[in-house]
């Protein structure tokens, strides 16, 4: 029995001295050694790592606010510049996005994935944490969905966007985050359906609807909406007219 005692009373001694040498500062009053921070209501665990005088050293942990503790993030500091690679996770472990962070910002290029997927859903690039250069957004079988560049955060330059097949549905022209140019738009079977210019962000000039590739009517950019409206209406009745035949064909057929 006082074996028993005396090894209690040693593992006590030993896990209070280990509790002493978790979040420690040194002589200067910066964080030094194995640090672990808490959620305030639960108290539980919400991340770990290791200081070198306040500075993060190697990799950090964090967690999520669940009995689990679920790793939610980790930061890896290993290259000793400020900066650190950053990787952020779902509750089930996969992949959210990653990048690097330089005071907290994105910089250069980060990844953002599907839910639930280690498909990639866009890839960007980043300058003092923001946008800059090309940024693309993918469907989930890999297909470019979109692509746009951007210039400290706004968009500039051309941008376009795909369908699901890879047929072009619209691209456009931007300054300065505004339309401005050509603009062109397609039905995502390769067929144009209307193109025009614009300038600060409005409709300019002539605008041209077209059927089966070929220029059908051409109006002045204040009555663009107009004409979409019978444009489209006009498609609409086409598309259902089309189906119907085809409904009465496979009829016939039976």
């Amino acid at each position: 029995m006082k074996k028993l005692i005396f090894v209690v009373l040693l593992l006590s001694v030993y896990f209070v001295q280990a509790q002493d040498k978790i979040n420690q500062f040194d002589d200067k009053g910066n964080r030094h050694g194995l640090w672990r921070g808490t959620h305030k209501e639960s108290n539980r665990i919400r991340y770990e790592g290791t200081f070198e005088h306040g500075k993060e050293i190697g990799v950090f942990k964090y967690f999520d606010d669940t009995k689990a503790a679920s790793v939610i993030a980790t930061r890896d500091f290993s290259k000793g510049d400020g900066s650190c690679y950053a990787i952020f996770y779902d509750q089930k472990g996969n992949k959210v996005s990653e990048g690097k962070l330089i005071s907290k910002l994105p910089e250069g290029e980060w990844k953002y994935y599907h839910y639930e997927s280690p498909q990639l859903m866009s890839h960007e690039f980043y300058k003092n944490g923001k946008l800059s250069g090309a940024r693309k957004v993918f469907y989930k079988d890999g297909t470019l969905a979109e692509e746009t560049n951007y210039i400290q955060g706004v968009k500039e330059g051309i941008s376009k966007t795909y369908s699901e097949k890879g047929e072009l549905i619209d691209a456009h022209i931007y300054t300065k985050g505004q339309f401005d140019g050509v603009a062109t738009y397609y039905d995502g079977l390769g067929n144009k359906m209307y193109e025009g210019n614009y300038a600060n962000g409005k409709r300019v000039g002539t605008w041209k609807f077209f059927e089966k590739n070929k220029v059908v009517k051409q109006v002045k950019a204040e009555k663009f909406s107009q004409e979409l409206i019978k444009y489209e209406q006009r498609n609409t009745k086409e598309v259902s007219k089309t189906f119907e035949q085809l409904k009465q064909e496979k009829g016939d057929q039976e």
